[in-house]
């Protein structure tokens, strides 16, 4: 493996864990601070099952993001670099409209390092080979 492939490998699992880590923020930072805020709110009920709902999907789309990432990268596939680009180019773009939605915060700047750390690592993958 190339000293270029190792560093894109290190950006890889590094923006992997920071998706991981905001997963887990958001998992146990919902059931723990959030939810009870809603539970004892006078929102439509189905409104506080909605807002639960979309907070644990979301943590679980990263972690989706995360495990698809990982696998393309750690496996040399053909498409290595490109899955690893969109990934991070997804994860991207959520960070940017919720940064423009509700402001810089924690979570959002959290899932934005990952994303430029995922996008840095595609970048730095070298491409495959043609076989002859």
């Amino acid at each position: 493996m190339s000293g270029r492939n190792r560093v894109a490998l290190a950006f890889l699992i590094l923006g992997s864990m920071a998706l991981f880590a905001s997963t887990a923020l958001h998992f146990f930072g919902g059931y723990t601070q959030i939810f009870p805020l809603y539970a004892a709110s006078n929102l439509n009920p189905r409104l506080k099952i909605a807002f639960q709902v979309v907070f644990l999907s979301l943590g679980w789309h990263w972690s989706v993001t995360a495990v698809v990432a990982l696998l393309a990268g750690l496996t040399a596939t053909g498409l290595r670099k490109v899955l690893v680009l969109l990934c991070g180019l997804a994860i991207l773009i959520e960070a940017a409209v919720s940064a423009s939605m509700i402001g810089l915060f924690i979570g959002n700047e959290l899932i934005g390092a990952a994303a430029l750390l995922l996008l840095c690592a595609g970048m730095l993958f070298a491409q495959p080979r043609a076989r002859t």
